[in-house]
């Protein structure tokens, strides 16, 4: 397994935009059009493959030092053998959700940690 991407949820999602496109020599890429139609955001990529997910979170808070909104999102894991893990899952029953991707030819299934932090593992649909 090797890390997916990085969602970053942010209230100035123009500034950190522009930041990390700067910074970091990405481009702002596709993303599936359920996405872009829910949530507003953008994919930012590094040569072909989307590395960093950014997420509107509310634009009325002043940025502080200690803003949970201001923090990574989750984490998301390129893994492989969707049905085992998913069977992994329900016989260890850890709650989780689905999303398909057909358009871009991924299945993902969020978790989260006894402490809530969000999991994404993403596998790729041959």
């Amino acid at each position: 397994m090797h890390i997916d991407h990085t969602t970053l949820r942010t209230s100035y999602i123009t500034e950190t935009k522009d930041f990390l496109l700067k910074v970091f020599d990405l481009t702002i890429g596709p993303r599936p059009s359920s996405i872009e139609n829910s949530i507003v955001g953008h994919w930012l990529y590094y040569k072909d493959a989307p590395i960093i997910h950014l997420i509107q979170s509310n634009p009325l808070r002043k940025p502080s030092l200690d803003m949970a909104t201001e923090a990574i999102d989750h984490t998301g894991f390129f893994m492989e053998n969707y049905g085992e893990f998913k069977q992994k899952l329900i016989d260890l029953e850890v709650p989780f959700s689905l999303m398909d991707l057909p358009e871009i030819g991924e299945r993902r299934i969020f978790i989260h940690t006894p402490t809530g932090i969000l999991l994404e593992t993403v596998f790729r649909v041959s």
